[in-house]
């Protein structure tokens, strides 16, 4: 719908001290007030809300606000803001409110309250002024906003606003008790439902940057004809704009893909076998006295040198350019339970407590420490022009002194009590020293605002990802300098990144839709069924494991391998030549080189493909997946179940990069006149299958056999679409 804003005023008394204040950029303004014009021209409710769609960590907080200041200078009178259940929160959310409408406070105009403490003789001077409360999503809350509204008549009268901040499902335990949460869910909604009923004309807003649980709900879903789901949506959708310095999923999943680009640096892989280290101390596994040595905990050991390193980079570059010094924090979230949280403590402490005596006595394995961790850093500072790199002295004295005068805290984030006693007056995380380290579970997720983060060791492996909640726990996105995002490095299992890299693709084609304005058309969810037919699939129940987003011109190829020995795969490897030349002779060519061939012939060359690449630990090839894409593509075009086939013979790729990363772009040498520019040239109705027929030599990292590397490419015209390779019922 198009909604016109001319008509709001920009210089009522609480909006115009807003945009004074915080000097808001157009975009934003714009989207404050095309929000505001939408929860007046349109009925919402708590079922059929406004949405305000954000990104994870990027100024949502502020646009609500904004919102809000608006809307007391349209007619409303209370803002009731829901916030999700921890007291950290709460108090962030009571702080922010303070410090942003401060002038309106000091003149009486509004008054701010935490619904759990509020006096309880309200007087008619103190009801007559503009109002927000802030209730937790807890039935305690809701019950004590009950009874106020119950109590004061007057209130009943005015014009509400709800404000639903960070409305999902991503609950501290949500993956666990979920018929419990949803049961819970229920309540809440009843008794927002009830609130409600005893007011005049409420409208109300949901806030968040993880809205599948609302787009995809778990309610009465229907299967439209073909394929297309239409669950039940918000009455509309505002999208947040995201402001220069905001790093999110297309730093650490996009760009992080270009040879040499400082995103390209960001993550390091870790092994399965260290995070079974981190669940519990096993005095077999872990020597503490040789924790700066031991080969089974390396990547804990150079994340927190690295950590220190990073920071020492940082505040060497500020003391330079005559800046203030800023401190820095580090997050290990690996672990839900207790003692796992008190074990990864001890390593910490461990760690510092060695790498303080070998700074103190300058020993060799201190200086070859600092020095791979700085030779790691070093690369992406330098792809930064405007900041001085400090060469490896500088740092290494920066560090022997940080650790001298014991620069490092560690602790344990695990409670609300811990939060609580961890936040400084504006309800944030209190960085204590220069360099924080944070050990933690989901108490860490929940909306705290955690300040110059440059280093996240993350290891939660659920059995189900959900997507709520592995956004939620993305702590490293969010306004970021560039010149500390050259210092930070993201830690996990190539499993997880890999989950994390599918989801973030999901989020970024949903809001791809939300753009275009494609989201009323549905987007595609799609699974096999046991007879191998391809069906539509309800949302919810997508594992995300084993989501592949798919949309025009989209590649996929199976990444990280070894090939089997020549010996085994000679003979496989002479009938994928026999079956791609038998399917070159039986198609026509286009001018190109391509040639049509049937999905089933596809399909056989492939499961052939499958038999001779060995996967590396956390790389998937999942055969059932890639046939179950060709079929869904291959079956998009009216004219039949087609695939363009593409072959290129006596490549000479390497099995590693420079950067020692696998090779993932076999299909792309020469820029713009490789295999996959033809590819897409003739994917428009049919997708294309890249076949490359390497040499696989022993001196490129191969095992000297000869091989097939398939890649595919979906056609220009089909929807962005979900494909389940497994669901919750599978």
């Amino acid at each position: 719908m198009t909604v016109t804003f001319q008509h709001l005023k920009t210089n009522g008394a609480f909006f115009k001290y807003l945009n004074k204040k915080n000097q808001y950029k157009q975009p934003v303004r714009e989207c404050m007030l095309r929000t505001l014009a939408k929860l007046q021209d349109t009925d919402t409710t708590e079922h059929r809300p406004g949405m305000l769609l954000g990104k994870i960590q990027s100024g949502k907080t502020r646009t609500f606000i904004g919102v809000m200041g608006l809307a007391y200078d349209h007619g409303f009178d209370l803002v009731i803001l829901l916030t999700k259940g921890t007291n950290a929160l709460v108090k962030q959310t009571y702080a922010r409110l303070h410090e942003e409408f401060e002038g309106a406070i000091e003149q009486d105009a509004l008054q701010v309250f935490d619904i759990m403490n509020m006096p309880d003789n309200l007087r008619k001077y103190e009801l007559s002024q503009k109002l927000a409360l802030i209730v937790k999503k807890e039935t305690h809350n809701l019950d004590r906003l009950q009874a106020l509204m119950e109590k004061y008549p007057a209130l009943q009268n005015k014009r509400v606003l709800f404000i639903d901040d960070e409305a999902d499902f991503a609950s501290v335990a949500y993956e666990y008790k979920r018929e419990q949460n949803v049961t819970q869910m229920r309540v809440i909604a009843s008794k927002i439902n009830n609130l409600r009923k005893a007011l005049d004309r409420p409208a109300f807003l949901q806030v968040t940057a993880t809205p599948y649980s609302l787009y995809l709900q778990p309610e009465e879903m229907k299967v439209h004809v073909g394929k297309v789901f239409e669950p039940i949506r918000p009455a509309f959708t505002e999208l947040v704009p995201v402001h220069d310095r905001y790093i999110g999923g297309g730093v650490y999943f996009d760009k992080s893909e270009k040879d040499g680009h400082l995103a390209s640096y960001l993550y390091h892989e870790v092994e399965e076998k260290e995070l079974e280290v981190m669940k519990k101390m096993d005095g077999r596994r872990v020597k503490m006295d040789r924790l700066l040595s031991q080969k089974n905990i390396t990547n804990i050991r150079k994340a927190v040198v690295n950590f220190i390193v990073g920071a020492s980079i940082r505040r060497f570059q500020q003391r330079m350019k005559g800046r203030r010094e800023q401190k820095y924090s580090f997050i290990i979230h690996t672990e839900r339970g207790k003692n796992a949280h008190a074990w990864q403590a001890e390593l910490i402490q461990g760690f510092e407590t060695l790498l303080t005596e070998a700074a103190r006595s300058e020993s060799e394995e201190f200086h070859r420490l600092v020095r791979e961790s700085y030779d790691d850093l070093i690369r992406s500072v330098e792809t930064l022009k405007k900041t001085p790199a400090p060469t490896f002295n500088d740092v290494y004295e920066e560090v022997r002194h940080s650790l001298d005068e014991e620069y490092i805290v560690s602790s344990v984030v695990n409670s609300e009590k811990d939060v609580t006693e961890l936040l400084d007056h504006k309800g944030e995380l209190k960085l204590r020293a220069p360099m924080n380290i944070f050990i933690g579970g989901q108490i860490l997720d929940r909306g705290v605002t955690i300040h110059n983060l440059i280093g996240f060791f993350y290891g939660r492996n659920p059995k189900s990802f959900q997507q709520d909640t592995v956004l939620q726990h993305s702590r490293m996105y969010g306004a970021r300098p560039v010149a500390d995002l050259a210092v930070t490095r993201f830690y996990t299992t190539q499993k997880i990144y890999g989950v994390m890299k599918r989801i973030h693709e999901f989020d970024r084609e949903l809001r791809d839709a939300f753009e275009r304005g494609g989201h009323h058309k549905g987007v595609v969810f799609i699974q096999r069924d046991l007879k191998d037919m391809i069906m539509p699939c309800n949302p919810n129940k997508i594992l995300l494991s084993s989501l592949t987003m798919i949309k025009p011109h989209k590649r996929m190829l199976p990444v990280g391998f070894q090939t089997g020995y020549k010996t085994h795969i000679e003979k496989t490897i002479r009938k994928i030549d026999q079956l791609i030349e038998k399917a070159r002779n039986h198609a026509c060519a286009t001018n190109d080189g391509a040639y049509l061939i049937p999905v089933t012939r596809a399909k056989e060359i492939l499961r052939l493909v499958h038999g001779t690449l060995e996967m590396e630990t956390g790389h998937d090839f999942h055969l059932d997946e890639y046939e179950g894409i060709l079929d869904y593509l291959g079956s998009e075009a009216q004219e039949g179940a087609f695939v363009w086939l593409l072959t290129k013979t006596n490549r000479q790729i390497r099995r590693f990069k420079q950067d020692g990363k696998f090779e993932n772009s076999p299909d792309t040498p020469g820029k713009g006149t490789g295999e996959l520019t033809v590819a897409r040239k003739v994917a428009q109705q049919h997708p294309a299958l890249i076949m490359l027929r390497q040499e696989g030599k022993k001196e490129h990292g191969w095992r000297g056999a000869p091989f097939w590397w398939p890649v595919i490419v979906a056609q220009a015209e089909t929807a962005p679409t979900v494909y389940a390779n497994k669901t919750l019922h599978d």
